[in-house]
């Protein structure tokens, strides 16, 4: 059964007969004797191996350069050497797969630029196996949080013909021939049909019956956007509740921001030092501060007059009715509050026709998150419950109650109270990480123009 190097480096004892089978990340050379050091991926550290001349498969020893794949047998060593507790001590060593000198991940500095071109290979460098390891164990927390909560794990559609947002920046999916528009009733579905930009609607059907459910999946958004915040396809998680408020639904949101930051804080320690040194170093400092503390909360009005007031110069003007721009959600955050900000009760002239509209008959309870270094990183609102207003609202949108129908019927069969929220999965990396451009949170980044991989 295979051993893997993090257990080596947990062991407290010398062992006999190990077994690791990783890449090479570098091999030196001396008379009698070679230094590998071998990762095998499942935690940041490697560990070193000493090849002696003559033991079995050492006759490959020139072969085994960096990025080469190996396996190796020996004993597990207290080490000589500075800066490890332990080494293996090899009795045979295997050539498994051979790499020359076209490597292109040799040992050396390399741009983020350059990785994202050989994202095939990115994940050996130490930076992103770092990277997807906190995204594997990121995944498993969002899971972990809403099952201790009871709530339903639901899948929704990838493929839909409703427009949640509204915006018309969809991907079609369509079986007609290229370059031809043809009538939607011929095409696979019968109707026009796209890549989903959030599960939200569908949710809501199974939170009007269990209550409590999430979704958590891949969107897909059709935004010609080449920010560094923003991708084509991006994952999400979306909670729907029953019988709940937009109240409630902060305060969930909330809980949940704080729930994954402690995680990562618990549970990723190793990589967690790795983006402290490399990446953020005040990275472990304001995750901490964001477990320990409470979120401010504003209005929408009320974080207009502290832009307003604050005399800073913005690239784009703050206008009340305006949506607020990622420049003036950080002020909030990193310079006004210097800690996670929500912001609530949206004028409903730019929000979605799915959001309950507030007494004022200006406002809908809508709420965005906003986080330090990165912005919105959740949206949410309680869900229009009334028929008669959600009907209004749809009729302002242009959008055909038609197609709605099953939406609609929602309110008219035990129609109730509902709330949720959307967690952009990538943003939330982004800020556990520090790593500041999406693509280097995201295995292969699918933007305008790219689709590589």
């Amino acid at each position: 059964m295979r051993t893997l190097v993090k257990h080596a480096h947990r062991s407290e004892s010398e062992v006999d007969n190990i077994l690791i089978q990783g890449w090479v990340r570098t091999r030196r050379d001396s008379k009698s004797f070679s230094f590998l050091e071998i990762n095998d991926g499942s935690c940041l550290k490697g560990i070193q191996v000493i090849v002696d001349a003559g033991i079995p498969g050492s006759e490959q020893i020139a072969l085994m350069a960096t990025g080469a794949s190996v396996e190796v047998n020996g004993r597990l060593v207290a080490s000589q050497g500075k800066g490890q507790k332990w080494e293996i001590q090899a009795t045979e060593v295997k050539l498994v797969g051979a790499a020359d000198e076209t490597y292109p991940l040799q040992k050396k500095g390399h741009t983020p630029e350059f990785l994202r071109s050989i994202a095939h290979l990115r994940p050996r460098s130490n930076l992103y196996g770092s990277v997807f390891r906190t995204r594997s164990k990121l995944a498993y927390a969002v899971h972990q949080f809403f099952q201790e909560r009871d709530f339903v794990y639901v899948h929704t559609p990838i493929i839909t013909a409703s427009d949640c947002e509204g915006a018309g920046e969809m991907f079609r999916v369509t079986t007609l021939p290229q370059g031809k528009d043809g009538d939607p009733a011929s095409d696979f579905f019968g109707k026009s049909a796209y890549l989903t930009v959030s599960g939200q609607l569908e949710g809501e059907t199974f939170a009007c019956a269990l209550s409590n459910i999430y979704t958590f999946g891949p969107t897909f958004r059709a935004e010609n956007s080449h920010t560094a915040r923003h991708a084509s396809e991006f994952w999400m998680i979306e909670p729907e509740m029953a019988f709940c408020n937009l109240e409630a639904d902060m305060d969930l949101a909330e809980e949940n921001v704080k729930f994954l930051c402690k995680y990562v804080l618990e549970e990723c320690a190793d990589d967690l030092e790795l983006f402290g040194k490399f990446v953020d170093k005040q990275l472990h400092e304001r995750l901490q501060f964001v477990v320990e503390r409470p979120f401010q909360r504003f209005t929408y009005a009320e974080a207009v007059e502290i832009l307003l007031k604050s005399g800073k110069k913005f690239e784009y003007e703050v206008v009340h009715g305006h949506n607020l721009q990622s420049e003036h959600e950080r002020y909030l955050t990193e310079e006004h509050c210097k800690c996670p900000v929500t912001v609530y009760n949206y004028p409903k002239a730019i929000k979605p026709f799915y959001m309950r509209v507030n007494d004022d008959d200006a406002t809908v309870a809508a709420m965005d998150v906003l986080v330090p270094g990165i912005g919105e990183i959740v949206g949410g609102s309680q869900r229009e419950e009334r028929l008669d207003v959600l009907k209004a609202n749809m009729a302002k949108h242009e959008l055909d109650e038609e197609a709605y129908w099953w939406y609609l019927d929602l309110r008219r069969y035990g129609s109730v109270p509902h709330a949720g929220y959307g967690m952009g999965f990538e943003r939330m990396l982004m800020f556990v990480t520090g790593v500041h451009n999406i693509r280097d949170v995201i295995p292969f980044a699918r933007t305008p123009g790219n689709a590589e991989f």
